[in-house]
């Protein structure tokens, strides 16, 4: 199989492995972004938040990305996946693409995201991305002034609902009779207008948008929409690396943006709950400078450049 050799290896073709490949394309790096499988916005229909492309299919994103990218010959694209990630040393990464492939990289640069992990309610998984979502900042201006509803897994949830009435007055918190809503809690969300619905979800009801939030006892409340912060984990390949995590789970980074292996860094979803395709991409940016910055140095010193 057949080998080669680069100065940064990009594992994740989303917002943040693309305007890491951008920063470092401009920085005359040799760079491979490996990107498999569907993207975790696949469902999503636009993306918001980034200026000049406020609207744009996420598809049309990547598109667009990669085709300003052909502007800088260091940078290429592998549509496969990572199997596996030894590290040699902290100048040293050998990657096995799943073709076969071997890449030896003096950098890794993870923007991978997370894995959703989808509670089973009946209805969810098929308007999750469409009708259910993650953050008002994407979709709060598409659905204000209609009825909301925010599933309440925690009192961080709770207290999100406060947020969604920026949007919209008629905001729905469903407790899905799982969670015990503290007397003071009550009453700030009642004063705020937020309706406490305690009885337990069953479905969720729509054929291709959501109309309403089935309860278990037959009572329908139609919702437009459903905000909602599943449980998440890291991928596969984080997991095998064994990289330190936070007490939230996300990967942890030093002041540097690098993990805890030296020589791989991390940007995106997979090290922050504050989850949005503009906010991943500048994480990308911002990683990938400073990724260069000690590479740069090194390379400089050992007579590389």
């Amino acid at each position: 199989m057949s080998h080669e050799s680069l100065d940064v290896l990009i594992i994740g073709g989303g917002p943040a492995g693309l305007n890491a490949a951008l920063m470092l394309g401009r920085a005359r790096k040799r760079v491979l972004v490996c990107d498999a499988g569907p993207p975790r916005n696949a469902a999503a229909t636009h993306i918001h938040g980034i200026l000049s492309r406020d609207g744009v299919a996420p598809h049309e994103l990547r598109r667009l990305a990669r085709q300003e990218l052909t502007a800088y010959p260091g940078v290429r694209f592998a549509d496969l996946r990572v199997d596996e990630l030894e590290v040699r040393g902290p100048g040293e990464f050998v990657a096995t693409l799943a073709d076969g492939r071997t890449i030896t990289a003096a950098r890794v640069l993870l923007c991978l995201g997370v894995i959703d992990e989808l509670p089973p309610l009946p209805g969810l998984a098929e308007h999750w991305g469409t009708s259910v979502h993650l953050c008002p900042y994407c979709h709060g201006w598409e659905l204000q002034d209609r009825r909301t509803g925010v599933l309440c897994g925690g009192p961080d949830m709770l207290e999100f609902s406060l947020l969604l009435r920026g949007w919209t007055r008629d905001v729905v918190a469903f407790t899905d009779h799982r969670l015990a809503v503290e007397p003071a809690t009550r009453a700030r969300l009642e004063r705020a207008g937020v309706t406490i619905e305690e009885r337990p979800l069953a479905r969720l009801l729509g054929a291709h948008t959501l109309v309403a939030a089935e309860l278990g006892d037959g009572a329908q409340i139609p919702i437009a929409a459903l905000y909602m912060r599943p449980p998440q984990r890291q991928t596969p390949l984080v997991t095998r690396l064994g990289l330190a995590l936070d007490e939230l789970g996300y990967v942890r980074l030093d002041e540097h943006r690098q993990t805890s292996i030296p020589g791989i860094y991390a940007a995106g979803d997979l090290t922050t709950p504050m989850q949005a395709a503009i906010m991943s991409a500048a994480q990308g940016a911002f990683t990938a400078a400073m990724l260069n910055h000690g590479l740069t140095a090194e390379q400089a010193l050992a007579g590389q450049l």
